[in-house]
């Protein structure tokens, strides 16, 4: 993908010259310059329907599983209603305008994210391969949940649940409670025991696995299926998929907020998850987890963002838009944090327990301290099967997303190429989608689990802050709030307010930066359940699945200095130039230094 973004770079700059006298001059014509695709495209690049359309499916991909089984035992655990203090203020000094820079760059560049970075600062070009990239890898294992929530959701239909007793084959009598056991440490519940030994027949570890489960191998293939049938038009077809899925989700935790609300002990639980504990905003992990959480949510750094947005109208308000993706996405935690502690709080009333000793995050939460709510609640046979659609839902848009940001860059770097082998676009999403499958298959195996928890520690945690670090340097520091401003000015008709600019010069990077650190710092090895620890060797391969995705970013930047001409410091300045062409004159606000970015990048590194 480098390669093929290198040999379009001066093509690029061309174009973008040539679009950008056209807008000043007739800004009719904007649409139908950035419509092609930058040294590839013949045709004229797909949009959205409609607005809604965009709304809806950004809203989908940034409320996924996280604002169920995350974000609610976060909180709790991290100071209750005194989280939410850091979790807004990292929300409003990274999260909006972070989320804005993506959906800027996407929009006026008309681009995936490996051209569209590489085009604004070549020199860090590969940081869009490296957001593909891990993009890619989430998708792969993202969709085992799906299985899962498949596998429960069709198990949700009998008269009496499975998980519900102690009484079938794959219980181990001698340690399983019909409820949740408490301090008794020797027991499990029957619906941990059916997760770990029915649905996943779990091994003791990464080193045994145990061979393929059938049964999941067959939901995973029909999994992938009802990706590609929502995908593979293209954002035609997921257009109008969004509508429901993410739209639904909603009817469903207002309903089971309604119904949960009016059960014993639901207040006890909601007040738990709310109550503030001051003394935890003293400690740094709080704010740690507060950012984390906030650019895992949002989908900082992942390169859906701004291929979603890349296929939007030139003149599109993606300031109303961001407002409304970023706020419904923090709303739609917090019902999700009073869905799932009131009923919580059900069960520590119904078994006699302390709500410390049910609250739980991760998979656990949904597939087994939930099945077991349903067990004892009013018709759980209505309840158990539309929470696990609207789990199927969640998950569904945030893994169109993911698939989307590969096609898109595979037929913005490749698509004549590509398309003179495989024909059609369909053919190349199914592609996607197949490897997407292959690549899954590890996850399904009987030590399949150990695998997932291995690749989400090091993707989803280690990774992120690598890649969302780079990505703001890149754009608030390389190329500039002025070059920034300039591009927003003229898709918006106005210019950033100073709440932008301040983020996006200072505190933005710098609390990047300090979340980073931190993370480096208190780095913890991945672990499984309260016991299980990954051998050296797993934890060697977890630190190879960061670096296929973090790699290409040095690799992206030796290879733009390397090919340009000149000393060092002249292939340097080359590298940190953008291919846009942008017109500063009549463009630029007065408030504005006149230093260009790469001038003042040079200044810092000359003495070096």
């Amino acid at each position: 993908m480098g390669v093929g973004s290198e040999k379009t770079s001066s093509t690029t700059k061309g174009v973008y010259k040539e679009e950008t006298d056209i807008a000043l001059k007739a800004p009719l014509n904007v649409n139908a310059m950035l419509s092609k695709k930058v040294g590839h495209a013949t045709a004229e690049r797909a949009t959205w329907g409609r607005r809604l359309e965009f709304v809806l499916a950004s809203v989908g991909y940034a409320v996924g599983l996280g604002n169920v089984w995350r974000f609610p035992y976060l909180c709790y655990r991290s100071g209750g209603g005194a989280f939410l203090i850091p979790y807004f203020l990292m929300l409003f000094l990274c999260g909006i305008p972070l989320l804005f820079m993506e959906f800027a760059i996407g929009q006026y560049t008309r681009l995936g994210p490996v051209h569209a970075l590489a085009t604004i600062c070549p020199l860090f070009k590969g940081v869009g391969i490296a957001t593909v990239v891990i993009s890619f890898v989430l998708c792969t294992y993202y969709n085992v949940l799906m299985s899962w929530a498949l596998y429960y959701f069709f198990n949700s239909f009998r008269a009496i649940f499975p998980w519900q007793s102690c009484n079938n084959t794959w219980n181990a009598v001698g340690n399983c409670s019909s409820g949740f056991p408490g301090n008794a440490t020797h027991l499990q519940s029957a619906s941990q025991q059916y997760f770990d030994h029915r649905v996943l027949e779990i091994t003791n570890g990464i080193e045994d696995a145990g061979g393929l489960r059938w049964e999941l191998f067959g939901i995973l293939i029909l999994a992938w299926v009802i990706v590609y049938l929502c995908i593979f038009k293209g954002v035609k077809s997921t257009g109008k998929v969004v509508y429901f899925t993410a739209t639904f989700p909603y009817f469903i935790l207002f309903a089971l907020l309604i119904n949960n609300v009016q059960l014993p002990g639901a207040k006890d639980g909601m007040l738990y998850f709310l109550k503030p504990k001051w003394s935890k905003l003293l400690e740094v992990q709080v704010w740690v987890n507060a950012a984390a959480q906030v650019f895992n949510s949002i989908g900082i750094g992942f390169g859906s963002m701004i291929s979603m947005a890349s296929y939007n109208k030139f003149n599109n308000n993606i300031l109303r838009d961001t407002l409304i993706v970023s706020l419904a996405n923090s709303a739609t935690s917090i019902l999700a944090g009073f869905v799932i502690f009131s009923a919580i709080g059900y069960m520590a009333h119904v078994h006699n327990l302390p709500v410390d000793n049910i609250a739980t995050d991760g998979p656990g939460l949904v597939f087994v301290v939930y099945p077991e709510v349903f067990s004892t609640m009013p018709l759980p046979q209505l309840w158990a099967p539309l929470f696990f659609f609207m789990l199927l839902c969640l998950g569904l848009d945030s893994q169109f997303a993911m698939v989307e940001v590969a096609v898109t860059s595979i037929i913005d770097g490749f698509g004549p190429k590509v398309l003179r082998v495989l024909k059609r676009q369909e053919v190349i999403v199914l592609a996607v989608c197949v490897m997407g499958f292959l690549l899954g298959i590890p996850h399904i195996t009987k030590g399949g689990m150990y695998v997932f928890q291995l690749m989400d520690h090091y993707t989803a945690v280690v990774s992120l802050m690598f890649l969302s670090f780079f990505e703001v340097i890149a754009v608030c520091w390389v190329f500039g709030m002025r070059r920034m401003t300039i591009m927003i000015k003229r898709m918006l008709g106005k210019a950033p307010n100073i709440y932008f600019r301040s983020c996006w010069m200072v505190f933005s990077p710098v609390l990047v930066l300090c979340i980073l650190i931190s993370s480096i710092i208190q780095y913890t090895p991945a672990r499984y359940g309260k016991s299980y620890t990954y051998p050296v060797w797993a934890e060697v391969v977890g630190w190879g699945i960061s670096l296929v995705s973090i790699v290409w970013i040095p690799l992206g930047a030796l290879q733009e200095i390397c090919r340009n001409k000149g000393s060092l410091l002249q292939r340097i300045k080359t590298a940190v130039t953008p291919t846009i062409e942008l017109d500063p004159v009549n463009h630029l606000p007065e408030e504005q230094s006149e230093d260009t970015p790469e001038s003042v990048f040079l200044s810092i590194i000359t003495p070096l």
